[in-house]
């Protein structure tokens, strides 16, 4: 048995992506260990220039100009606009992906974001590459930059993007509904009395998770100010992700709180403290969403980056598993609410493992391994 060198290509546009990536890897290395794999950054600035600098005009515009990408991401929603564009994008980034492709010595290439994805679609339609080509879509909704005819497998979160797909022409016989992948640690049974001395934490006061992403956005600092508004003091676990200066800014923020806090940064332990969370204060992203939901942790979703992250907020609290505040300057209140309530939490809890697909990485594996004979 020689297998199959297996080119993942994930993009560093926040965490999840990558995350994604790695967790697909992973259980094919453990499922079919004759394979080779190599996870690529098609964003880093090893890989391409040109793609860097798109990854900083776009974090950029998170940053200062928020309704700018809300603009751009609807304007290319649309089938006709967003396929000029996505063939822009194509066009630029052909070459690096035929690197790629060639420097490994890929025999098939599994994308977990719509550029990586645009690239080696066009290789595939001009005829310069004829391998298979693998996309693993990381949102809860469709958007036209996902979209390629030539995909030979589709894997998505849920039925009802499916079915969006296969009304925008897609075949439905290459997409297969699997969830979102997570890493195999999410799958984990950990003891929460364990948990609770590891990070010293009381047993009889909640535990509030905040979360910003990978990128450390969010609104980690607006929700930390209005939990300073409850009346009783609780334990607050914040994750800061990459962003230095907002890890500096809560480290000082926590000497002055009547609360409980402690900060860390990129965490490779969040399956750890998901489960030792009474809740989640997250922005909606989907990768996110889906390692809550696989750890049953009830999540109350606010500050989403427009355009995706509101589709997701929007799929998850409509199926119960999430409360959306809306309005940032409600979120003491429905904080309150949660812990007054005390049916709040276990019908979230109960939701979340109804919508939960904690083996999507390895029913990944699985169907690419049926398909394209993976020894």
């Amino acid at each position: 048995m020689s297998g199959k060198n297996i080119l993942v290509v994930t993009a560093s546009m926040g965490s999840g992506h990558n995350k994604a990536a790695n967790a697909v890897a992973e259980a094919i290395k453990r499922k079919y260990p004759v394979n080779k794999i190599n996870v690529i950054d098609f964003m880093s600035t090893e890989t391409a220039y040109f793609n860097s600098l798109v990854k900083d005009i776009y974090l950029k515009m998170l940053d200062h100009t928020p309704s700018v990408y809300e603009f751009f991401y609807k304007f290319t929603s649309d089938s006709t606009k967003g396929s000029t564009i996505q063939s822009v994008f194509a066009h630029a980034m052909k070459k690096d992906m035929r690197e790629l492709i060639k420097k490994y010595e890929a025999d098939m290439v599994i994308c977990t974001h719509p550029f990586p994805c645009a690239a080696a679609s066009y290789l595939k339609q001009t005829g310069e590459i004829n391998i298979p080509l693998i996309t693993v879509m990381t949102d809860f909704c469709v958007h036209q930059f996902w979209l390629y005819k030539n995909i030979d497998i589709y894997f998505t979160a849920n039925d009802l993007l499916k079915k969006e797909m296969v009304n925008q022409g897609l075949l439905e016989e290459r997409i297969f509904v699997t969830g979102i992948p997570v890493g195999y640690n999410f799958r984990v049974d950990y003891n929460r009395d364990d948990l609770l001395a590891k990070f010293k934490l009381e047993k009889d006061k909640p535990v509030a998770l905040i979360m910003g992403g990978g990128l450390g956005l969010g609104g980690v600092k607006n929700a930390l100010c209005q939990l300073e508004r409850l009346k009783k003091d609780i334990q607050i676990l914040v994750i800061t992700g990459a962003n230095v200066a907002l890890w500096s800014e809560m480290n000082e923020y926590a000497q002055h709180s009547k609360h409980k806090i402690f900060v860390w940064g990129y965490s490779h332990n969040i399956q750890e403290f998901m489960s030792v969370a009474t809740f989640l204060i997250s922005k909606p992203g989907a990768l996110t969403i889906s390692e809550a939901l696989t750890r049953e942790l009830p999540m109350i979703l606010h500050d989403p980056i427009p355009g995706p992250e509101v589709d997701n907020a929007k799929f998850v609290s409509d199926n119960g598993a999430a409360i959306w505040v809306r309005h940032q300057d409600t979120l003491d209140a429905v904080v309150r609410e949660v812990l007054s309530d005390a049916t709040i939490l276990p019908k979230l809890r109960n939701n979340a493992k109804v919508l939960k697909k904690p083996y999507a990485s390895d029913n990944i594996a699985d169907v690419i391994a049926n398909m394209l004979g993976l020894d």
